[in-house]
């Protein structure tokens, strides 16, 4: 049984504790009042996120939430009408008729029933693909799942945004990034061990703020200070310094940025293995007992396989990194302890497996990987997860049921999925084709903040004949839809906190009021169900605290199998929260294989780390061979497209929100220059378009253009410029595709475009663009005013 410590009463005080994407905070009643809370980050986090500081203030003043149904008057009157073509030509652009919840569910369960028994469950999109609750109950994307699961199935989405390449990849060549990413060396055994840490993409420390259900003490800041305090050296290739940086009183002289051209940090890897390989500076050991395929990979790097070297000498003018830098890097990394860090990031881009490849390549030829602090990084600095030393236990989850429809997307192919009904893709080896979609339903997600080119995607969301969102504010995804439903936030409603090596289990209580007409998912879809004939099958006879309940006493067997005994669920919830008992040993990635490749093989069809994959060189794909290689992508400063748009455009995570969440808060509209998200600009760029800091400028290609605030730094590399994902779509002809962005979202520009036909993941990373310094009469954002209302 846990201790009596390890039971926090969070009661005590007037405290509830709040479990947010970004981290645990301590909720503080001010006063009896519900709505009197102020948060505060827990006493033992050394890095407590600034950003959910204020997202209650945000919750209760912002005008941007959605406080009744609301359906789209052109599609209530086509609807009326009994007519089904044409529904969507008005998304974005009409005004809605805020109705009642009997009418909003009417029109739904009705929609839901016609397309189901008109067109079958396979013409119903259900990805709604987003990060929504931190909670594991009222996580929006489990609920709608386990909904339409209830009602006969739904088209699916496979793999994430974030990390499309590398989910498809890795389980071919070493093990699956869920498995990778949580049992990555811990913080602690890199500052014990590792003395060279060389990252492609940095450890952004701002991505770490985050892990799915709660960040209970953010490590990344503290973990890098401790490596430079006891000595190691980190190289950061990057085209941006601030992706890492560490904190506190480190020697300046411990952190070298190097300034890497974007989307070639491939033929980096791939010339650091080459040099390596040519100083006999590898570990041939390693690579005949744990790895398989190194002769074939051998030869390409050393250009028996086409006649071309990939030395410092070939990689340099590619990567605009010097040629001698390179070479003396290959030998400091065989010399000592090194760790190769890959950042998600690498692999959002064209050919976005190789870089990911080739860093467990490169670690192979090192023959690190299995020892403390060394091999390889996938990656430390996107989620407060990796490097975790906490315990990893099968904490609650609610479960979705069985799915009986077979087709799916790649996440990244939605549009291609609604312009091209019927089409073939090619995905991980196979082929095959896009479901005809009648009905899209979305809760938790933003498609108009995540998708790229969303000029193209606003064309192609006219086609559904009905698009159905849960919502608790006026996303641009609200607004693109037909009918909204008021959803209340992970802070309105009680819940469950928990994310994996985090050492809390949080009793979520509400600790604010919603709009009164706001219910919570599974109110919304327990009463679709009802009019569905679905009730008992999606709630199995239980209310929402029902199955608080049977998650948390469904999970006390599977901690046990940790050596954790639980206390009952009264005395959890009674308490506010757990803190788990420390684990007795340091993570080491991949450890065990290490100690005994044979007791403990991987799950890759050779069992050992595939520097050749027979199986991938076997699907035949001309844009992923079977060993990490360099493909040269198809939009770069190398390219003839950057004679008309010669910046390449870097759209990282924000500082100030998880994605777009809490964009209308006072921690975000702070960081805005004249309302609009910032781009970096290098100090020359800037100066040869006479644009100084503080000025409103326009980023164009030939997909879109948006409004931006410059700073001009020179913390990001010439002919380069980053601006951030968040800022909500915000054209100036409102719903118009091809319309002026006015708010800064760099998804008006950024390529929809698979990253190979093997994953078809994102490839935002690889765009190119013009800049320039707006001068006409800067237009006001609406992005966070809701949609016109119009009676009945």
């Amino acid at each position: 049984m846990l201790q009596e410590k390890d039971v926090m009463r969070a009661k005590l005080e007037n405290r509830r504790l709040v479990s947010a994407h970004w981290g645990v905070y301590e909720a503080i009643a001010d006063t009896p009042q519900a709505d009197a809370h102020t948060l505060r980050g827990l006493p033992d986090d050394p890095d407590p996120s600034p950003i959910g500081l204020k997202m209650l203030d945000a919750l209760r003043s912002s005008p941007a939430r959605v406080k009744r149904p609301a359906v789209r008057a052109g599609w209530l009157q086509a609807h009326r009408r009994g007519e089904l073509a044409g529904r969507g030509a008005g998304r974005g652009r009409e005004p809605f008729v805020e109705v009642s919840w009997d009418t909003a569910f009417e029109l739904v369960a009705a929609e839901l029933e016609r397309v189901r028994t008109q067109h079958g469950n396979a013409s119903i999109f259900g990805g709604s693909y987003g990060w929504s609750s931190s909670g594991r109950f009222h996580h929006a994307q489990s609920q709608v799942h386990r909904f339409l699961n209830a009602i006969g199935g739904y088209v699916r989405h496979a793999d994430s945004y974030s990390l499309g390449a590398a989910r498809v990849l890795m389980p071919h060549i070493v093990a699956s990034m869920d498995e990778l990413m949580a049992s990555h060396h811990s913080w602690d055994v890199l500052a014990e061990h590792t003395k060279l840490f060389v990252s492609f993409g940095g450890v952004p420390a701002k991505n770490a703020q985050i892990s799915a259900g709660g960040t209970a003490r953010h490590r990344a800041r503290e973990g890098l200070a401790k490596m430079a305090a006891n000595g190691c050296r980190f190289v950061n290739f990057s085209p941006v310094a601030a992706d890492l940086e560490i904190p506190g009183d480190a020697d300046r002289r411990a952190l070298e940025w190097v300034p890497i051209r974007p989307n070639t940090d491939t033929a980096v890897m791939l010339a650091l293995a080459c040099e390596t390989i040519r100083a006999n500076r590898h570990d041939e050991a390693f690579l005949y007992r744990y790895c398989t395929g190194f002769e074939r990979w051998r030869d390409y790097l050393l250009g028996r396989a086409d006649g071309i070297v990939k030395d410092a000498d070939w990689a340099a003018p590619i990567c605009g990194v010097p040629a001698g830098r390179i070479r003396a890097l290959a030998a400091e990394m065989a010399g000592t302890r090194s760790l190769v860090n890959v950042a998600w990031s690498v692999q959002r881009a064209d050919h976005g497996e190789q870089p990911y490849w080739a860093a467990v390549g490169l670690a192979a030829v090192l023959g690190q990987i299995g020892l403390p602090g060394g091999g390889f990084g996938v990656a430390y600095g996107p989620v407060n997860l990796v490097g975790s030393p906490e315990r990893r236990i099968a904490g609650p989850v609610l479960p979705q049921g069985r799915n009986t429809v077979d087709a799916f997307i790649p996440v990244a192919r939605i549009t291609d999925m609604l312009e091209s009904p019927g089409a073939p893709f090619a995905y991980n080896g196979s082929t095959h084709r896009y479901p005809d979609i009648r009905l899209v339903y979305w809760a938790g997600g933003n498609p108009f903040h995540h998708h790229q080119d969303l000029n193209r995607l606003a064309r192609a969301w006219q086609q559904p004949e009905t698009i159905v969102t849960n919502e608790q504010a006026w996303t641009a995804t609200a607004k693109m839809a037909d009918i909204v439903l008021p959803a209340t936030t992970a802070y309105e409603r009680e819940d469950i906190g928990y994310s994996t090596r985090e050492a809390l289990i949080v009793a979520m209580k509400p600790v604010a009021t919603p709009p009164p007409e706001a219910r919570d998912d599974y109110t919304i879809f327990r009463e679709l169900a009802r009019r569905l004939g679905a009730e008992p099958v999606f709630t199995e006879g239980l209310d929402a605290r029902g199955w608080l309940r049977r998650m948390y006493e469904e999970a006390i067997p599977r901690v046990a199998s940790a050596g954790i005994e639980l206390p009952a669920f009264d005395a959890f919830w009674e308490a506010g929260a757990l803190r788990l008992p420390a684990p007795a040993e340091p993570v080491v990635m991949l450890g065990a294989f290490r100690e005994d490749p044979e007791a403990a093989p991987l799950k890759t069809p050779s069992g050992r780390v595939e520097l050749f994959s027979e199986r991938i060189a076997g699907f035949g794909l001309a844009d992923c061979p079977g060993y990490p290689a360099w493909l040269e992508p198809g939009e770069w400063l190398g390219a003839e497209e950057a004679a008309r748009h010669p910046l390449h455009l870097i759209s990282d995570q924000p500082y100030t929100k998880l994605h777009s969440q809490l964009d209308f808060a006072p921690y975000s509209l702070e960081s805005k220059i004249a309302g609009r998200e910032p781009v970096w600009i290098h100090p020359q760029d800037a100066a040869e378009r006479g644009i100084a800091d503080g000025d409103v400028v326009r980023l164009f290609n030939a997909r879109g253009a948006c409004l931006a605030g410059a700073v001009v730094t020179d913390r990001v590399a010439r002919s380069v410029v980053k601006l951030s994902t968040g800022a909500w779509w915000d054209p100036l002809d409102a719903g118009v595709p091809g319309s002026l962005d006015k708010h800064g979202n760099p998804n008006v520009l950024t390529r929809d475009v698979g990253a190979s036909t093997l994953s078809q993941g994102c490839a935002a990373q690889s765009c190119l663009v013009q800049l320039e310094r707006f001068e006409g009469e800067l237009p006001p954002i609406t992005a966070f005013d809701p949609p016109r209302f119009v009676a009945r």
